[in-house]
């Protein structure tokens, strides 16, 4: 029976098998590449720093794979298992045709669960056979976004097919089992007569679910306005998630309240009227398409606000700490000519050099030897007190001559203590240096490493280093005029420390804007998969529905449009929806305690709402057509 289900009904689960599929190939495609990158050596005869920067590259990349698992991994469990229960709740009269025949509740289980087994089969194998072409997808990406070196070649791992099949198989059973048993649990007459339980949409499952997460949610909304930058983006982060899931699991409840202040506009017309009856009347058809919209605009708007207010926060961080009026980009031999241009008060040269530095790092009660090579610079010691407004947090700058070296802001927060001894390869030179301070830690990523005296490094490897040096110009001095004097001796790309910031952290959103793409991609495409599916089985499920609407006057393209306004405002709320908790979760970034760094990224808002009408509209249109396409005489008297 169960095979003779999934043959007779296809439409009603071709969506399900197609989201298993997407969460298989996308968590064994991503499991697949972090697996080769765990397993990947760098090259044989590389330079010391540029086998870190691989490193990284490799540590970078599976950072990013393993939260493209999480977000495949809650986006097949939630759409999913919601897809599932919509397909269940529209074929109640079925099911209760099939227990006034004489099946038992364990029966209509069990058949259920073996279409289940079948579907969660099909999208299994479909998923697996699909992660193979993902697997070099997501790693040509990965290469173009500059995290994995050029040539990268994943590797065929056999252990992460369980992972798969199970995944698979597991999250579709899971989802197939709540609804059965909910659809167990009504009684035949009343799933026939649309009474009793089988028309209460909001189940004690979802209260409690909804409820679950939406009371955390709210509870952190005001923590994240007397929160510091990191605390707000840890808050907005989990309301994103967790305010998501609270308010599709309680859209049955609040998509119709919202559906009534939209019948305000709907009504001004006869189509528009009937379409917003339809909405309050198909309470369950408008939650499961609301849903997955309220789910990607939250996480999508969220998420990718709360980075880009963290890069604006570092920008300002930036700027903050620097204290000086331009910054020149050179190279080292040329920043030694800065200080003798007219008008220059002090110049603050950071000379990016190519050199080793090994440290003992303490952490939670152990400690371990590392060697960096990245994020090192010569500086002079008191030149950079000058320019650089925070004073050390641990130690002091004047000690920073001689053999000796200061821990810089991006490995503050390491273990690394100040009194304790470095060993620096310089030049093909061990030297043993005394550490005698301490950066405070930034929120800028990739910051300095370590801070050199510059009479320790020799000029043979420092002259055609990358520098950049911070320029205080003299009282009374136009900043403009000294900018135009470096620019006319030829010795590098001047810029205001504002721009200068501003740079820097565009390269690090680059990077951050890389990350949301391949996620929201990744979550535009489920959300996506799910709305089709809910507009294409209400849909086909309505033929009796527009059959009594068109014997009652309206034409066939009249029944067309007034399924697209529904659909159209349903899409209003979703969209609302996911937009307001987008809103609560992004708000201590603009009423917190510091400046205002909240930015909202309306380019990809507005492309998420064209998308979500253009994709509704059209799955609306072409399932409404199919459905009208028979005369509505032979379907006036059927009985679905």
């Amino acid at each position: 029976m169960s095979a003779r289900m999934l043959r007779e009904r296809w439409r009603l689960f071709a969506g399900a098998v197609l989201s298993v599929a997407l969460g298989v190939a996308l968590v064994q495609s991503s499991l697949m590449t972090m697996a080769s990158t765990a397993d990947s050596k760098v090259p044989p005869g590389v330079s010391g720093r540029a086998a870190e920067e691989i490193r990284e590259g490799y540590a970078g990349a599976a950072t990013l794979l393993g939260m493209t698992v999480m977000l495949a991994g809650f986006l097949a469990v939630f759409i999913v298992g919601s897809t599932f229960t919509f397909t269940v709740a529209q074929r109640r009269r079925d099911l209760a045709l099939f227990r006034m025949l004489g099946g038992s509740r364990p029966q209509l289980v069990r058949l259920l669960l073996g279409e289940a087994l079948l579907l969660g089969l099909i999208g299994t194998g479909l998923g697996i056979a699909l992660g193979v072409p993902g697997t070099w997808a997501q790693s040509w990406m990965l290469v173009a976004l500059g995290m994995l070196p050029d040539g990268f070649s994943p590797s065929w791992t056999n252990g992460i097919l369980p992972v798969s099949a199970g995944l698979g198989l597991g999250v579709t059973l899971a989802g197939v089992l709540v609804a059965s048993l909910r659809a167990a649990r009504v009684r035949p007459l009343e799933a026939l007569r649309e009474t009793g339980g089988a028309a209460r949409a909001m189940t004690v499952t979802r209260w409690l679910v909804g409820l679950c997460f939406l009371v955390p949610a709210v509870v952190l909304i005001p923590v994240g306005r007397t929160s510091d930058v990191l605390g707000a983006m840890l808050v907005a982060m989990a309301v994103s998630i967790w305010g998501s899931v609270a308010l599709s699991q309680l859209s049955p409840l609040i998509v119709p309240l919202v559906g009534r202040l939209l019948g305000v506009a709907l009504r001004a017309g006869t189509l528009g009227g009937l379409a917003e009856a339809n909405l309050r009347d198909g309470v369950r058809r408008s939650a499961s398409t609301a849903a997955p919209l309220i789910v990607l605009v939250s996480l999508v708007i969220g998420l990718t606000g709360t980075l880009s207010s963290l890069a604006r926060a570092t920008g300002m961080d930036v700027e903050r700490v620097t204290a000086g009026d331009l910054v020149v980009a050179s190279t080292g031999a040329n920043a030694a000519r800065i200080a003798a241009v007219p008008g220059v008060a002090t110049a603050s040269p950071q000379v990016s050099v190519d050199i080793s530095v090994t440290v003992t790092h303490h952490a939670e009660g152990r400690q371990g030897r590392r060697t960096h090579h990245l994020g090192i610079v010569t500086v002079d010691g008191p030149a950079y007190e000058r320019t650089h407004r925070p004073a050390p947090r641990a130690g002091s700058f004047d000690r920073l001559h001689g053999r000796t070296l200061a821990v810089g802001s991006g490995l503050a927060a390491e273990g690394i203590r100040v009194g304790s001894r470095a060993t620096a390869k310089i030049g093909g030179t061990r030297r043993t240096l005394r550490i005698v301070a301490s950066v405070a830690p930034t929120l800028e990523n990739g910051s300095e490493s370590f801070l050199i005296p510059r009479e320790l490094v020799p000029a043979s490897l420092t002259a055609g280093a990358p520098a950049e040096t911070v320029v205080q110009v003299a009282p009374g001095t136009s900043a403009g005029a000294v900018a135009d004097r470096i620019r006319a001796a030829g010795i590098g790309t001047v810029r205001t420390v504002p721009q200068w910031a501003g740079d820097r952290v565009a390269e690090q959103q680059r990077g951050n804007d890389g990350i949301m793409m391949v996620l929201m991609g990744l979550g535009g495409l489920y959300a996506a998969v799910a709305v089709i599916n809910a507009v294409v089985i209400a849909g086909a499920e309505r033929r009796a529905e527009f059959a009594t609407a068109r014997v009652s006057g309206l034409s066939r393209a009249q029944v067309v449009r007034t399924a697209l306004a529904e659909a159209w405002a349903v899409t209003t709320i979703g969209l609302l929806l996911g937009g307001l908790v987008a809103a609560a979760a992004l708000a201590g970034f603009a009423t917190g305690p510091g400046p205002n760094i909240l930015v909202v990224p309306w380019g990809l808002l507005a492309l998420l709402v064209t998308g979500s009408y253009l994709v509704t509209g059209l799955a609306s249109m072409w399932t409404t057509a199919s459905a009208t396409r028979t005369a509505p005489v032979l379907l006036i008297a059927a009985r679905e």
